[in-house]
């Protein structure tokens, strides 16, 4: 177990984080169709105080936690998911139409009306057209990809699951990986499907980084080398020795 000990000792006790409703809006609000205003505080089937899984930073966060909101309040959170999903997929299959994404120089009127012509035929639901309008609106469909990112790890949080990224220089063994599953499992509580995911990084030297719900646990050779050449280029005040 001298895996899951390692974790252990490097994890202290993660609290679950829970913001209230946005306060809060994004803007230069769309005056063409509902801004996102107007879905946050939109009435609907579910509760009027939705708070999102996790804390998200930035302003991309900002804009995924405010999508989260609104949709859980329509009762839309899962089309939007599968909405998002398939125009991400098709960024990146069709390198015009990603560019046409990050271009800075198309105009907003354009931008509104190509996103919307994509929206029409793509049969998205109208709260998924009316959010991407407000990002072109905005000039931020340049964070597209940034900004579905963590509405992703929003809903799966809201699902139960958390997803964990392990870096490592080499896969890790069956053995160690499904203890360390079993150890974060612990951690994070029951009620939760952790997941794992690994990721290869030989320029951590050895050791691991556990990353999940927004924390960072950095047990890397790297990391260690870094604080012991900070240790000893430190200067020695020899007059308490």
């Amino acid at each position: 177990m001298a895996l899951g000990g390692r974790i252990r000792s490097g994890i202290s006790f993660f609290k679950n984080i829970s913001v209230s409703d946005a306060r809060s809006y994004p803007p230069g609000g769309s005056l063409i169709i509902p801004s996102l205003r107007d879905y946050a505080t939109a009435s609907a089937q579910n509760t009027a105080n939705v708070k999102v899984p996790i804390a998200l930073v930035g302003e991309s966060g900002n804009f995924a936690s405010w999508l989260y909101i609104a949709a859980v309040k329509m009762n839309s959170l899962e089309k939007i998911e599968t909405d998002l999903s398939e125009l991400v997929e098709a960024m990146k299959t069709s390198p015009i139409f990603a560019q046409f994404t990050k271009d800075p120089s198309v105009p907003r009127e354009t931008r509104l009306a190509a996103i919307v012509d994509v929206c029409d035929k793509a049969k998205f639901a109208e709260p998924t057209k009316n959010f991407l309008s407000l990002l072109a609106e905005n000039g931020k469909l340049k964070n597209l990809d940034v900004i579905v990112k963590k509405f992703m790890q929003l809903t799966t949080a809201h699902r139960g699951d958390v997803k964990v990224l392990v870096t490592t220089v080499m896969p890790l063994p069956p053995a160690e990986e499904k203890e360390l599953k079993e150890t974060l499992q612990e951690i994070i509580g029951e009620g939760k499907k952790v997941t794992v995911e690994q990721k290869i990084d030989p320029s951590i030297y050895g050791g691991l980084i556990v990353e999940f719900q927004q924390k960072v646990l950095d047990m890397s050779i790297r990391t260690r080398a870094q604080q012991m050449e900070r240790l000893l280029r430190e200067p020695v005040d020899f007059t308490n020795l």
